[in-house]
Order: C-alpha cells, then sequence, then structure tokens
C-alpha cells in the first residue's frame, strides 16, 4: 500500500485516483475472499472426514435411523427399533460362529422380513391370538335377559316396570 499522500492537480488526475483505487479495491476483495475459503477449508477438513469416516461404517447411524422418517408409510417405532435389533440378537444368539458371508446373508435377509412387520399387523395378531384364548360366553345368559324383558312389559296394571315413573 502506498502511504504518501498523493497530490491532485486536476479533474482528469481526480479521475484516475479514483480508478486506480477502485481496481485496489476489487484486487484485495479477490485476495481475501480467496483467502477466506482457503480458511474455511482447513476449518472444515476434520468435518469432512469425519463425516466420510461415518458414511463408509455401517451402524454408525443408528439413533439417526431409529428416530429419522422413512419413506415406507408402514413403518413405525416398532419397525424401526427391530431393523436394528434384530441384527444385534441374531449376530450375539446365532450367528457367533459363523462366517463373514453367512453373517451378511441371514443380517440382509432379516432385515428384510422385520420391514414388513408393523405395530398394526403386531396388534392384529395379538388379538387374534387373545379371542382364540378367550373362553366363549355363554349364549344362555343372553336369552335369559330377554325372556325377563318379555316377561315385565306383560305384568297386571298394564305398565312395564322398566318405564319411567314420576
Amino acid at each position: 500500500m502506498n502511504n504518501k499522500q498523493t497530490k491532485i492537480r486536476n479533474l482528469q488526475e481526480l479521475k484516475a485516483e479514483i480508478s486506480r483505487l477502485k481496481a485496489l479495491k476489487n484486487e484485495q476483495e479477490v485476495y481475501l475472499k480467496t483467502q477466506f475459503t482457503l480458511l474455511n477449508n482447513k476449518i472444515e477438513a476434520p468435518i469432512r472426514f469425519f463425516n466420510s469416516l461415518k458414511d463408509n461404517i455401517p451402524g454408525v447411524n443408528i439413533i439417526q435411523q431409529l428416530f429419522s422418517k422413512s419413506n415406507n408409510p408402514d413403518s413405525d417405532w416398532l419397525t424401526k427399533t427391530l431393523r436394528i435389533g434384530v441384527p444385534f440378537i441374531m449376530n450375539r444368539l446365532f450367528l457367533k460362529n459363523t462366517g463373514v458371508l453367512k453373517k451378511a446373508l441371514m443380517l440382509l435377509l432379516s432385515e428384510r422380513a422385520v420391514g414388513q412387520i408393523n405395530q398394526d399387523k403386531i396388534s392384529g395378531l395379538i388379538s387374534k391370538l387373545t379371542s382364540f384364548i378367550r373362553p366363549k360366553k355363554k349364549k344362555n345368559k343372553g336369552a335369559q335377559t330377554e325372556a325377563a324383558i318379555i316377561k315385565d312389559e306383560v305384568n297386571e296394571y298394564g305398565i312395564p316396570s322398566y318405564s319411567e315413573t314420576y
């Protein structure tokens, strides 16, 4: 930067100085923008590294997948929980000593199968089981109550006992 003051003697020198200052301003803006971009890239480098690492490791986004909105309209909290829990349980209990290929195949199949399960299907299955297990109601009680109402209708005074009286 030039710190000495320039003496302007006429209008032509003034216009030349204005254009020189505008060019200097544009050069400095371009320099500052590039420096800001470089600084921003240096600051964001660890974040980009962590995000790329996170994207390449399976199972890191478990909580995010559990609470995110799914494209499947039948997907609810039960389906999402089972999609995460079933592979974990299968690895711990059933697939301990199997090879990587078998584990991957079984986990893929179990995830596809669990994707078909939702809360409505589970509640429908439970209601069917409970209706099968519960004892049937006797029909004699229903017939006795109807007979009692008919008997009450025909009494000696002509007014049914279940009618409103004041």
